[in-house]
């Protein structure tokens, strides 16, 4: 959800709003190449589940390079939803979904980050900014990575 982040991969992202998925849930179990845990728009079937998230607008063009970024077709499947923004309306949407799923892990807290600082830039709900935060994380071994992607929001 960060824009910083998601600048660095399609420099055109602008930022529309937050809006509503229903019948899913955030879920940090997607099995990365880093063995952390990263986000899933999970389907649950469960009216009452929904994730609030952020729509982004990305030039056509980029997609290219946000699909090898997220791993589509290996990682990631891309999946067409349609989403609730703030007024209510409906809007069509693509989300990415994981491929390979691992309940065991969890994500590395500079990922969690990226993520908490997305929610808070989008002026997320704040219960909902507090159910991120309360995600079990763990430490990156990798001090390198770490300060990399922490300096993103520098």
């Amino acid at each position: 959800m960060s824009l910083s982040r998601l600048r660095e991969r399609v420099p055109s992202a602008q930022r529309i709003g937050s809006c509503t998925l229903k019948a899913h849930d955030l879920r940090f179990h997607k099995a990365s190449r880093d063995s952390s845990g990263k986000c899933d728009a999970f389907h649950t079937e469960n009216p009452d589940d929904y994730i609030v998230g952020v729509l982004f607008e990305i030039s056509a063009c980029e997609k290219k390079y946000l699909d090898k970024a997220e791993g589509l077709g290996h990682a990631y499947e891309e999946k067409i939803v349609v989403v609730e923004d703030v007024s209510g309306s409906e809007v069509i949407a693509i989300t990415y979904y994981a491929l390979i799923i691992d309940e065991s892990l969890k994500p590395y807290s500079w990922y969690k980050n990226h993520v908490l600082v997305g929610a808070k830039e989008s002026s997320l709900p704040e219960p909902y900014i507090q159910k991120i935060d309360a995600v079990e994380c763990v430490d990156d071994l990798d001090q390198e990575r770490e300060a990399k992607q922490r300096a993103i929001h520098n």
